[in-house]
């Protein structure tokens, strides 16, 4: 007779959870499967799981614009429950004289999501890059639980390989966006 284990559920409710967002790999992620996020569902959602501690939205900047197109998310953001992370983004010149602009948050994620563990259970990772593959098996190592959110829907995965196989949970945005999502033409105006 085979050994029978029940699943575990992904969200415990007596869970303190707490959320960890990169900001520019859920904005890629939900862009390509066509889809915006809603954050005050977003948080509605996981507030209706479990005990939401914190939820954390990391992005970069670019400071010298006169107008950035992120501003008013940031600003939504602040205001609206989330503690908001950001960092002057780096602009360069490539080989071939393409303007680029380069701001990577995952350093600032990492020491946060490893100075606060002791006070969440169970860590909600928005992001499907590599990097973090360490950040959740040394989570995983104090007794966290981790589920990370991307994608695996689009052509070429949004999700590292060996970031789904570390973590605890996968949760596909493809899956989220049925309660959290909407097309982007659904999108509010900016209030000016």
């Amino acid at each position: 007779m085979p050994f029978w284990r029940p699943r575990p559920v992904p969200i415990d409710p007596r869970e303190k959870i707490a959320l960890f967002i990169d900001g520019a790999n859920l904005y890629a992620t939900s862009r390509a499967i066509g889809i915006d996020i809603d954050y005050r569902k977003l948080l509605s959602e996981f507030s209706a799981k479990a005990y939401l501690l914190r939820a954390n939205y990391y992005t970069a900047l670019v400071e010298d614009q006169e107008y950035s197109s992120i501003r008013p998310l940031i600003d939504w953001l602040d205001y609206n429950g989330y503690t908001v992370v950001t960092k002057p983004a780096k602009e360069f010149t490539d080989a071939m004289g393409r303007r680029k602009v380069k701001g990577n948050m995952d350093i600032e994620l990492t020491v946060d999501a490893l100075e606060q563990a002791p006070f969440y259970d169970h860590m909600v990772l928005f992001s499907g890059d590599g990097d973090f593959t360490a950040l959740v098996a040394a989570l995983q190592r104090k007794g966290k639980r981790v589920t990370v959110v991307s994608t695996l829907t689009t052509t070429t995965p949004m999700i590292s390989d060996d970031l789904r196989r570390q973590a605890d949970f996968f949760l596909d945005v493809a899956e989220l966006a049925k309660t959290v999502g909407r097309p982007p033409a659904q999108r509010p105006p900016v209030e000016t």
